[in-house]
C-alpha cells in the first residue's frame, strides 16, 4: 500500500482542478435539480389546468345534450299530469332514441332508484339500483337522484363502457323532473381527457430529460474549460513564480551585498581607523618608554581612549545589525534607544511616544516593526531633510500600530524608472508578512510624510499570568 500511496497523492495543480471544479459540479446538479423541479412544478399546473379546462368542455357538452333532451319531450312533460302514464311512455321512447356516438346514451331513474331508460344496457330496466357503488365505493344512483331532487348537477363514478364492459371514469349531468319524480341525465367517459393528461405528462418528462441533457453537456463544456484554462493559468503562474523566485533570489543576494558592503564601509571608515590610531598611539609610547621619555603616558592615554571609541563603535555596528535590547527589554525600549541614538547621531530633534506593551508582541512582529522603523529613518537622514521626527507605538483593539512622522520634503515611493524603492520594497514585504497593513501618507501640514504600519491581532501574545509571591517558612 505503502507503494502506491505516492502515485495516487495529488498534485498541487491537481488540488486546484479540484478546487474548481468540484463546486462547480455540485452548483451544476443543484441547478440541475432545481430546474427539474420548477418545470415539473410548473408543468404539473399547466397540465392540472389543461385537465380542468377539458373536463369543464366536457360539463358544458353534457349540460348541452340534456338541454336538448329535454327541449324535445317537454312540450308533452309540460302538458302532462303528474301520473299520466302514456305520456311518461311517450317521453322514455324518445329518451331510448336519442343515442350518440359510440357509448352516448340518456338514462332515467324513478326516485326510488329504479332504472327506467337505458337504451345501451338494457339489462338495467325495471330494476331497482338503490344503493349501487362503483368499485372505489362511490354512491351512484342514490346521488344522481339526490342531485335531480335539488334541480340538477353534476357527479363522477367509474362506470362499465357499453361497448366493452371494461371500467372507465365518466361523468354525468342529470336533470330532476319533479312533477314526475324523474332523475333524467347523461354521461360521457373521459378516456380522452386523461389520455391527453399522460401524454402531457410524458412530454414534459421528455423536456426534463432533454434539459438534464443539455445541462450535462453546457456543465462538461465548462469542466473542459475550468480545466484547460486551469492548466494555462497553471503553466503561466509557474513561469511567472520561476521568474519571481529568480528575482528575489537575485534581490536578496543583492541586499546581502549591499549590507556587507555597509558593514565593510563602517569598519573601513570607523573601526579600521580608529585601530590604527590606537596602533599608532601605542607605537609611540613604546619608543618613548624605550628613551625613557617622561611624556610616554600621554599617547598611552590617547591610545586608551581611542579604543574606547573602537569599542564603542563595535557595539554601535552589532546593534544596528541586532539590537540587544529588542530581546530583553522589547520594542518600546529598543525604538527609544533608536530614537536616541538617532538624535543624537543627526542632530534631529526627536520624539518617540508609547504605552507599555509588556512584550505582547511575537517575536516576528517585533523585528518587523524595528527593521521598519530603522529603515523610516534611514530614509529620513538621506532623503527628507527633515528638523523634526515622531514615533508614536499604540496597542488597539485591532492589534497594534506604529506611527512614523517626518517634516522634512516628502519621502520618495519610485525611483527614476518608475520602480518602488528597495527600502519601501522591504518595508512593504515585511507588513505582508505579517498581514498587515502600510499607509504612506503626507501630514495634514503637507509637508513631510506619515508612515503608519499595523498588525493584526494574531501577532499579539496573551497576557502573561500574575504570579503571587510566595513567602517559604522553615520548619
Amino acid at each position: 500500500m505503502k507503494w502506491f500511496s505516492p502515485t495516487l497523492r495529488p498534485t498541487y495543480a491537481q488540488k486546484l482542478s479540484l478546487v474548481a471544479t468540484i463546486p462547480l459540479i455540485v452548483a451544476v446538479a443543484a441547478i440541475a435539480v432545481v430546474v427539474a423541479a420548477q418545470s415539473r412544478a410548473l408543468a404539473e399546473r399547466e397540465i392540472k389546468a389543461l385537465e380542468t379546462r377539458l373536463i369543464e368542455a366536457k360539463k358544458v357538452e353534457l349540460r348541452n345534450y340534456v338541454t336538448q333532451a329535454r327541449n324535445g319531450f317537454y312540450f308533452i312533460y309540460g302538458n302532462a299530469a303528474p301520473d299520466d302514464q302514456q305520456s311518461k311512455d311517450r317521453v322514455t321512447q324518445i329518451l331510448s332514441a336519442m343515442i350518440y356516438g359510440t357509448e352516448g346514451f340518456f338514462f332515467v331513474y324513478d326516485y326510488a332508484g329504479t332504472n327506467l331508460v337505458s337504451p345501451r344496457q338494457t339489462v338495467m330496466i325495471n330494476r331497482n339500483w338503490a344503493g349501487m357503488t362503483d368499485s372505489e365505493g362511490t354512491p351512484i344512483v342514490d346521488r344522481l337522484i339526490a342531485i335531480a331532487k335539488e334541480g340538477s348537477g353534476y357527479h363522477s363514478y367509474l362506470w362499465p363502457k357499453p361497448s366493452n364492459g371494461e371500467e372507465a371514469r365518466m361523468i354525468t349531468f342529470v336533470l330532476g323532473l319533479q312533477d314526475w319524480r324523474w332523475a333524467v341525465g347523461t354521461g360521457v367517459f373521459i378516456d380522452d381527457v386523461r389520455a391527453s393528461v399522460d401524454s402531457a405528462r410524458a412530454e414534459v418528462e421528455a423536456r426534463v430529460q432533454r434539459t438534464f441533457l443539455y445541462i450535462g453537456i453546457i456543465a462538461l463544456a465548462a469542466l473542459l474549460t475550468v480545466f484547460l484554462t486551469g492548466m494555462g493559468l497553471n503553466i503561466r503562474e509557474r513561469r511567472l513564480a520561476d521568474a519571481k523566485l529568480k528575482k528575489l533570489t537575485q534581490r536578496v543576494l543583492d541586499a546581502q551585498e549591499e549590507e556587507r558592503g555597509r558593514v565593510a564601509r563602517e569598519l573601513h571608515d570607523g573601526i579600521s581607523q580608529l585601530l590604527v590610531g590606537v596602533r599608532y598611539a601605542l607605537d609611540t609610547a613604546r619608543r618613548k618608554l624605550d628613551r625613557g621619555d617622561p611624556s610616554a603616558p600621554e599617547p598611552l592615554g590617547k591610545g586608551i581612549e581611542t579604543l574606547g571609541q573602537a569599542i564603542s563603535e563595535v557595539r554601535r555596528i552589532s546593534r544596528d545589525l541586532r539590537p540587544g535590547v529588542l530581546d530583553d527589554l522589547g520594542l518600546g525600549p529598543a525604538l527609544q534607544a533608536l530614537t536616541d541614538d538617532f538624535g543624537e547621531r543627526t542632530g534631529m530633534t526627536t520624539d518617540f511616544d508609547t504605552v507599555v506593551f509588556r512584550n505582547r508582541l511575537d517575536g516576528e512582529a517585533k523585528i518587523a516593526l524595528y527593521r521598519i522603523a530603522q529603515e523610516a529613518l534611514t530614509n529620513v537622514e538621506r532623503h527628507a531633510q527633515a528638523t523634526h521626527v515622531r514615533i508614536d507605538l499604540r496597542g488597539h483593539k485591532k492589534g497594534a500600530t506604529l506611527r512614523i512622522e517626518d517634516n522634512g520634503s516628502g519621502i520618495a515611493d519610485t525611483t527614476a524608472n518608475g520602480t518602488r524603492g528597495l527600502g519601501l520594497r522591504n518595508m512593504q514585504e515585511r507588513v505582508e508578512q505579517l498581514e498587515g497593513e502600510l499607509r504612506i501618507t503626507a501630514p495634514q501640514s503637507g509637508r513631510g510624510t506619515v508612515i503608519e504600519v499595523t498588525v493584526p491581532l494574531s501577532h499579539m501574545l496573551p497576557p502573561e499570568p500574575e504570579t503571587l509571591p510566595t513567602n517559604k517558612v522553615s520548619a
